[in-house]
């Protein structure tokens, strides 16, 4: 297994995320919404709006999962994170990366992934948008496509969370 590494501005983006005020905070429909719908599109089993912070990969909505985060280190979502860009396993049993990752080895027994990285501010991503399945399979262009949609809708999420923050403290 190869851990996630470190990004560059990882004090910056960690100043953020704790700026949003999302970590740890409770359900929110809007959110709910959109991982369901991806689970749905995509025909696939699991779907979540992940944050990343110092230790863990915290699930702000989750669809098929019932653990509401994991290691950082063990992380799928902390190697979109740290590179900023998306990133798809289509089988994760043939991935060095993550080929004896206790999340592919034991439950939820990962075989797919693709995940879309959320930025709250330019070059700080603090989490995804990913979708998960317990089957290897490819992963077309129209689907990122498709999967890129909802990740601006998540970050549209985001921008108005914070306007709702703003609000109240103004």
């Amino acid at each position: 297994m190869i851990a996630p590494e470190v990004p560059a501005n990882e004090a910056e983006r960690m100043a953020l995320l704790r700026d949003l005020q999302l970590l740890d905070s409770g359900a929110d429909a809007g959110f709910d919404r959109l991982t369901e719908l991806a689970t749905q599109i995509f025909d696939l089993p699991m779907s979540m709006i992940t944050l990343i912070d110092e230790d863990r990969q915290w699930f702000k909505s989750r669809q098929g999962l019932s653990v509401c985060e994991t290691p950082r280190r063990i992380s799928f979502c902390g190697h979109v994170v740290a590179d900023g860009m998306p990133m798809v396993v289509c089988n994760a049993l043939k991935d060095p990366r993550f080929s004896d990752n206790p999340l592919v080895t034991g439950s939820p027994f990962i075989r797919f992934y693709a995940g879309y990285p959320l930025f709250a501010a330019p070059d700080l991503c603090v989490g995804t948008l990913c979708i998960i399945g317990t089957m290897p399979r490819a992963f077309e262009d129209n689907e990122m496509h498709r999967l890129a949609l909802l990740a601006a809708q998540a970050e549209e999420l985001i921008k108005l969370h914070v306007a709702r923050l703003q609000q109240n403290q103004g």
